[in-house]
């Protein structure tokens, strides 16, 4: 039977990101996809020029029609969050969920290279700190990882023990296993994390392709979320995601506009691979 899942994520009109991106991989990977946009985004941020309408109001008007319509999830995944009202609304519906025992995939979406995105604020950040307590997987950077844990951003990176130190302060908040990417580990870019139902610390380097697409985050969250579901050990399911993004970019590094990001659709079977 195929897994329901929920996509809270925002929607961009041009661009494979956030759900426009993950929409097609779940569905390939066999899933049944359901989304509740955070917001409408006229395209990619990279072009420099763009409009957000948040979507607050409907998100809570959309949760009250699906509590009393009785809609069952067996999954959810968060993504971006746009203020602090949201967050909270997220932190809350994920909370009454996960006690009912669907399964809560949190990227905590707020910042990169040490810092907080525009507009992200640290009220905002304490919301997805509190929805990390209830995350059976929390999927961060290495620089949302060390604002949950509020512990120091190092730009040159961490030593193993330092890593293994920063993935169990994120299960002291409350998540079961957790994924960080991003990571600068002895001088080694690496994904590192710790799987909950195999009591498994695991650290898979990786080479960076000097190629830059938006979306591959919202890319390599939705395998992982897809092979997770499909019963495969976090390790092997993150080591598969980040296979699917290098594949892709290697596929598309070429391409004349890659801030509309990967051309998703015409390469989804590397996720096979």
């Amino acid at each position: 039977m195929k897994k329901q899942v929920l996509l809270i994520n925002d929607l961009a009109g041009y661009g494979n990101v956030a759900l426009s991106a993950m929409i097609p991989v779940l569905t390939y990977m066999g899933c049944h996809v359901c989304n509740l946009p955070t917001a409408l985004v006229s395209n990619t941020l990279d072009y420099g020029k763009f409009r957000i309408l948040e979507t607050t109001d409907y998100m809570r008007d959309t949760l009250a029609v699906w509590q009393e319509l009785d809609f069952q999830f067996d999954a959810i995944s968060t993504g971006f969050v746009v203020s602090e009202q949201q967050a909270k609304l997220i932190a809350d519906f994920c909370k009454q969920r996960s006690a009912d025992g669907t399964m809560i995939f949190v990227d905590p979406i707020m910042g990169d290279e040490g810092s907080l995105y525009n507009g992200v604020t640290e009220q905002t950040a304490a919301h997805l700190r509190e929805l990390t307590t209830v995350a059976d997987y929390v999927v961060p950077n290495y620089t949302e990882a060390a604002y949950l844990a509020n512990v120091p951003y190092q730009k040159d990176g961490m030593s193993r023990e330092e890593a293994k130190a920063l993935v169990m302060k994120l299960r002291e908040i409350g998540a079961k296993s957790v994924v960080i990417t991003s990571a600068l580990v002895d001088g080694e870019h690496a994904v590192v994390g710790y799987d909950h139902r195999r009591d498994e610390y695991f650290l898979l380097p990786f080479e960076e392709i000097p190629v830059r697409f938006p979306g591959t985050g919202d890319v390599f969250s939705a395998v992982l979320m897809g092979k997770v579901l499909a019963g495969e050990p976090l390790a092997q399911s993150t080591q598969k995601a980040m296979d699917a993004v290098k594949n892709m970019i290697e596929l598309n590094r070429n391409a004349p506009d890659k801030y509309r990001g990967l051309p998703i659709s015409s390469c989804l079977g590397v996720i096979d691979g």
